[in-house]
């Protein structure tokens, strides 16, 4: 006996369960698949390899029925069950086939089978390049290398989908071990799925039966699928392969350190991780190495030993310098060996708040925290306290207290245009409902209006974020200010010290009332500054803001030593330059691919997105596709002096390829939602599972 087909079917399945038994016009997917699999004239003989669990009795009773032979054998090992099924016919060739394919095509099994003879190809397929419609999957290999994977693989994933270790080890993809080929198709139509593994794919097929009958070949199916916006929008957004994906995922994530200690961490800390914009979800869910053993320049290796160079946010955009900064370093070792906390206060806090004072010389007094949070909420109450008035006008992000988030009890979510979306104000006092009130960014007649219609006492917002200032809009801010004796507050927290030595407020020619400057201040120490005028920020004295972890010396220290390294090296101008760059680079290269992108921020906080509905599926796909080529990247660049003209060079032959993979995507000839080894990357705030 020379060809043998042997076809998957149990009545076990997570997805969709006894999937196989389910009724298309008074017939079950199994007997369609097997009916067509006869008219096939080049098949000796099929089996049925099903499991020898209770509920799958009713399998062998169907093959029985169906005049097909069976073999009763391992649940999870699969490449066992195959083995088993066909070890004492030792057939010439092995056709393997799943019974959730009821469309197969007996025309395309015959031509496959015929190749591979002609050729003597130890594997011969139609899914090495996945051009074919998911659910015509066909796979054709010579028992011996049947038996030499079976003798072999020990890997989980290869043992519970059959042909994993033959296809990797196959001279197509590289290998020696097995002779190899792909079946090719001209048209790609690997975004038609024919197959069924979840409800909507038996909506699918009963669609398409209903229509065509069940005579059809293969490619009447697919282009009726394609012509139907109706059928096809049912299941085209299921990844490709899943259950083999999912299998060797959990493999690999078995064997990850990072992962399992997030796995860990989200049983012991709600959320996961202490910062939202650190959540492996926000950049790729369940493969992500979440935790780093150190970090130098821009280089950061995680639990596993592994290096890659941060192309991404560089530690929230902490470490302009890049991390751990020699001089910076240094005096902070030094300050903790003379003590880092006493009963007496530290004298660097004195020698930082004049050094702030005279980078910000109409300011006259400062304030210190530790975080960006801490330091919006002293602005917001020394500012409420002066002007006497308790409502605020808002621009931009201001961290996670409950005056900023009162926001989002005024309406349903009133600040994810401001940075983003799914924020609930749950726990947030309802009585300071209609306390903030947000203005967009570039729309005075916005913010006029709030300030007519209310009585505003504070307007706090950033000076840029993705684009700068028009019509004169900074100045408008500022004598509305001063016309309605306003509070005018600038958040730099993040803009700080990118473009400027100090704010970048700088840049505009216009000064607030109030300033708070943290995340580069420490380069990766926590330290934020409050700085401000006198006569605002003497209204400290009449309210309580105190903190006794505001006074230890670690943050002082390493800002004063950061300041003065920048100010040696101009450090701005260095990561201005080598954002530009970045934004001028990622440009040409969607050219290149033809691809539409939306390049926005200032050069040292660089972010661009795609012109696509699959816009988060490929940023996720960059992700996933960089960190196999030692890099963490995203679609975002935060810019250090570290970043050096080699280190982007490498960086942009690395994501070329990624491109050109999105550029096929977006031209339909591959789908990204089969490239993705696990979920898209989150955009907002979302509870954990």
């Amino acid at each position: 006996m020379n060809i043998v087909v042997v076809t998957q079917a149990r009545s076990g399945s997570t997805r969709l369960p006894k999937k196989v038994l389910l009724d298309v016009e008074g017939k079950t997917l199994l007997q369609i698949h097997i009916e067509r699999i006869k008219k096939a004239t080049k098949v000796d003989d099929i089996y049925i390899a099903t499991t020898t669990k209770e509920e799958d009795n009713i399998i062998v009773e169907l093959s029985e029925k169906y005049g097909v032979k069976h073999y009763r054998g391992s649940e999870n090992d699969v490449l066992d069950r195959f083995y088993q099924t066909v070890k004492k016919i030792k057939p010439e060739y092995v056709v393997r086939l799943t019974s959730d394919c009821p469309l197969i095509d007996p025309k395309l099994l015959d031509e496959i089978i015929l190749k591979a003879k002609a050729r003597d190809l130890d594997y011969y397929a139609n899914i090495i390049e996945e051009r074919y419609p998911d659910g015509q999957d066909i796979e054709v290999f010579k028992y011996s290398a049947l038996k030499k994977a079976w003798k072999e693989t020990t890997l989980k994933s290869d043992r519970e989908h059959v042909t994993p270790y033959i296809r990797n080890n196959s001279s197509y993809n590289g290998g020696t071990l097995f002779k190899s080929d792909n079946h090719g198709l001209e048209k790609n139509y690997s975004s038609v799925r024919l197959t069924v593994d979840e409800p909507q794919d038996l909506e699918v097929i009963k669609s398409l039966v209903r229509e065509l009958g069940l005579e059809k070949d293969w490619k009447t199916y697919a282009d009726y699928y394609l012509k139907s916006p109706k059928i096809s929008s049912l299941n085209r957004q299921i990844m490709r392969n899943e259950g083999y994906l999912q299998s060797m995922k959990k493999e690999q994530n078995d064997n990850r350190t990072g992962q399992n200690l997030y796995k860990k961490a989200k049983a012991l800390i709600p959320g996961g991780t202490m910062l939202l914009s650190k959540r492996p979800e926000m950049f790729l869910p369940e493969n992500w190495p979440s935790y780093f053993s150190e970090a130098k320049g821009c280089k950061v290796r995680d639990l596993d030993g592994d290096f890659y160079i941060d192309m991404s946010i560089m530690g929230i955009g902490t470490n302009t310098l890049g991390y751990g900064y020699d001089e910076v370093d240094n005096a902070v070792l030094e300050a903790v060996k003379k003590g880092n906390m006493s009963t007496f206060n530290c004298p660097e806090e004195v020698s930082l708040a004049e050094k702030l004072v005279e980078i910000n010389p109409w300011a006259d007094m400062v304030r210190f925290a530790r975080s960006g949070g801490e330091a919006n909420s002293i602005a917001i109450r020394i500012a409420r306290a002066a002007s006497g008035k308790d409502k605020v006008a808002i621009c931009g992000y201001h961290g996670w207290h409950d005056w900023y988030l009162s926001a989002n009890h005024n309406s349903s979510d009133e600040l994810s245009s401001h940075l983003l979306s799914g924020l609930n104000p749950k726990g947030v006092p309802k009585n300071l409902k209609n306390t903030v009130y947000p203005f967009h960014y570039n729309d005075f007649e916005e913010l006029q209006s709030i300030v007519n219609d209310n009585d505003i006492g504070v307007i706090k917002m950033e000076v840029v974020r993705n684009f700068g200032p028009e019509d004169n809009f900074l100045q408008k801010v500022r004598d509305l200010a001063d016309e309605k004796n306003i509070v005018l507050i600038f958040d730099e927290c993040t803009s700080g010290f990118r473009e400027t030595y100090g704010g970048i407020y700088k840049k505009y020619g216009v000064e607030p009332d109030v300033a708070m400057f943290g995340k580069t201040l420490g380069n990766g120490y926590a330290l934020t500054a409050v700085v401000g005028k006198r006569s605002v920020m003497e209204a400290a004295q009449t309210t309580f803001i105190s903190s006794t972890f505001w006074t230890e010396r670690i943050g002082p220290t390493a800002a004063l030593k950061t300041l003065e390294v920048m100010e040696k090296l101009k450090s701005w101008e260095i990561i201005t330059h080598q954002g530009t760059k970045m934004q001028n680079q990622w440009k040409n290269m969607a050219t290149k691919h033809n691809l539409y992108i939306n390049v926005s921020g200032i050069p040292a906080l660089s972010t661009y997105s795609f012109e696509s509905d699959n816009a988060m599926a490929y940023k996720t796909f960059i992700t996933q596709e960089m960190l196999k080529k030692g890099f963490l990247a995203s679609t975002n660049f935060y810019a250090c002096i570290a970043h050096t003209d080699e280190y982007i060079s490498q960086y942009f032959d690395a994501l070329d390829d990624v491109y050109h993979t999105i550029s096929d995507c977006e031209k339909g000839n591959k789908s990204i939602y089969n490239l993705l080894e696990g979920p898209v990357c989150h955009s907002g705030f979302k509870r954990l599972n």
